[in-house]
């Protein structure tokens, strides 16, 4: 049992992490100015929490996700910011 809570304790770590990296990105000037981002997943990221980040981003009202190709996604939201 205590491999699973490890698990799970690593996971949601993993997820924060990737989590924290793209709002980092986000938030920074020059992506607030064009209001789309452009990331890939890092090496050291879990696939699992990656594809976990962009859907849960993906869920959110008024944000649209582009998947582009070698696991790059877009992430925009600035034509709904435009209306």
């Amino acid at each position: 049992m205590p491999a699973t809570a490890s698990s799970a304790s690593q996971s949601r770590e993993s997820y924060e992490t990737v989590g924290r990296r793209i709002q980092r990105l986000i938030t920074t000037p020059s992506v607030q100015k064009v209001q789309v981002l452009t990331v890939a997943r890092n090496d050291d990221e879990s696939p699992e929490a990656w594809q976990q980040v962009i859907q849960d981003i993906g869920d959110t009202a008024g944000i649209r996700i582009e998947y582009l190709d070698d696991g790059i996604v877009r992430i925009g939201w600035r034509e709904y910011c435009d209306s």
